[in-house]
């Protein structure tokens, strides 16, 4: 029997009064719950916490009397404490656990005669309750319905969209810099010596598949280590990232450009300051990245310098490298999503596991786009504040749309492959978008976004009667790289 979400609306005694939610996980096949606080009843709360309510002589007689009771969780089942609870007077029964909050289940043929709600609640929330509101508290239950939409997805899809593009746009200006170098002989050698691209081939991208499985296993197994370690990465590689985006932006600002010399090198003053500034940037949000109110912001800045520049860095050879890349994560993603449960012990997804992070890890993997939900839902208390966008849902297409883009410069079509690619890639996210909304559960986009994007390219390529060429890149690439 699944658990189902709700809220506990708390009210203190406190001058001026305070109110605060908090989530709670019941069963819905035992109680119904209103779905707003209008039809709620508010019941004073009774902190028996210092007792787990396995025998009615655990407390004071008549302590219970029309309250809502909450003790803690184990020794016995919920079944027990419920019926004692229920005939000592209680109107309502919490159950404090220090662990992660689970479903409530058990058979429900025995719980015929047991009428009062029962809910289970984290026991920190009942210390932060009292910390907050004081020790005279009047709570409720209420369960309302899970919002249609969250206005939340509209910024993640902005901020997709945009990465894409732009991601996209850049590696077609570095492209067509490599073209006028090109041209000019001279300046043939300094170009690649600047040359910082990395190009995927066929046997690289199925190695790069297969890191990512491993990676993957290994976060499942041992996440509360590598959780650290990935955090590391992401505050080097990001910074790094950063540096790299907004020294092409200074680069094209003619003023402050005075240099220093050091060790027979110079280097532009203002650089100095940008990396100072991009490290500490990634060390703030280290120190401060489980700051919800904030932190958000910066590790989207972060993260969306890190797709950018990754990007931008790593080339795409061709269509047919592309076609490998995508189809093989696609189905690393539909395998980590939907057959694992059938694989793991306790029914959960790997790829949901380590997103979450297992055993109730508090430490999150900074490999995503966050933007907090807009919407008040008891999910948005529970374990869900934030809508989440991975970066491999922006980097993996986005390696695409870069290359439509490098193919559009080096043959001159006008953008079109590029331009076709990007809608395609939006036209993907507005599916998976509808499609969580219609299933209420996670989506892995990929399963979404790389048939939009591969399909549109193939037939842009096919109608433009390029496909040979689009397929296995142009006569530039194979000419001048060596």
């Amino acid at each position: 029997v699944a658990g189902d979400e709700g809220i506990l609306h708390a009210s203190g005694s406190r001058e001026p009064p305070g109110t605060k939610d908090y989530c709670i996980i019941y069963n819905s096949k035992w109680v119904s719950l209103p779905e707003s606080l209008d039809n709620a009843t508010f019941r004073p709360l009774e902190n028996l916490t210092s007792t787990v309510l396995c025998s009615s002589s655990e407390v004071p007689s008549g302590s219970m009397k029309d309250k809502a009771v909450v003790v803690m969780r184990g020794n016995c089942t919920f079944l027990e404490k419920a019926r004692i609870a229920q005939n000592l007077g209680a109107k309502m029964l919490l159950i404090a656990s220090k662990s992660r909050l689970s479903a409530i289940s058990d058979n429900k043929t025995d719980f015929e005669d047991v009428t009062l709600p029962i809910a289970l609640i984290r026991y920190n929330d009942i210390v932060d309750m009292q910390l907050t509101l004081g020790n005279e508290v009047n709570v409720t239950l209420y369960s309302p319905p899970l919002p249609e939409f969250d206005y939340s997805m509209v910024v993640i899809f902005l901020i997709a969209v945009f990465t894409v593009a732009l991601g996209g746009y850049w590696s077609g200006v570095a492209e067509l810099e490599n073209l006028k170098a090109i041209a000019s002989p001279g300046e043939r050698e300094t170009r690649r010596k600047k040359e910082e691209n990395v190009t995927f081939t066929p046997v690289t991208v199925i190695l790069f598949v297969a890191i990512c499985c491993v990676m993957l296993v290994l976060l499942y197994f041992f996440y509360k280590w590598l959780v650290y370690v990935i955090i590391s990465v992401f505050c080097l590689a990001s910074a790094m990232s950063l540096y790299n985006c907004l020294a092409a932006l200074i680069g094209e600002i003619p003023f402050g450009q005075c240099r220093i010399t050091c060790c027979n090198k110079t280097i532009e003053v203002r650089l100095i300051f940008l990396a100072a500034f991009c490290v500490a940037a990634a060390v703030v949000w280290a120190v401060f990245r489980n700051e919800d109110r904030w932190a958000w912001i910066l590790q989207d800045i972060l993260g969306v310098a890190f797709c950018l520049n990754f990007i931008k860095t790593l080339k795409m050879p061709n269509f047919k490298s592309c076609v490998i890349l995508l189809g093989l994560l696609l189905l690393y993603d539909v395998f980590f999503v939907f057959i694992t449960p059938f694989i793991t012990k306790n029914g959960a997804s790997i790829m949901v596991e380590v997103a979450a992070g297992p055993f109730g890890n508090s430490e999150k993997l900074p490999v995503v786009i966050r933007v907090p939900r807009l919407e008040h839902s008891a999910s948005t208390l529970c374990d869900l504040p934030f809508s989440l966008l991975g970066f491999g849902d922006i980097i993996v297409p986005g390696l695409l749309v870069a290359y439509c883009r490098r193919f559009d410069v080096q043959t001159g079509s006008s953008s079109v492959y590029y331009i076709s690619c990007t809608i395609a890639y939006a036209v993907g996210m507005v599916l998976t978008f509808v499609v969580l909304a219609l299933m209420k559960m996670g989506q892995p986009a990929l399963l979404y976004l790389v048939p939009c994007t591969l399909i549109t390219s193939s037939l842009v390529a096919w109608r433009r009667k390029e496909m040979k060429k689009f397929w296995k890149g142009s006569n530039y690439q194979v000419g001048w790289m060596p």
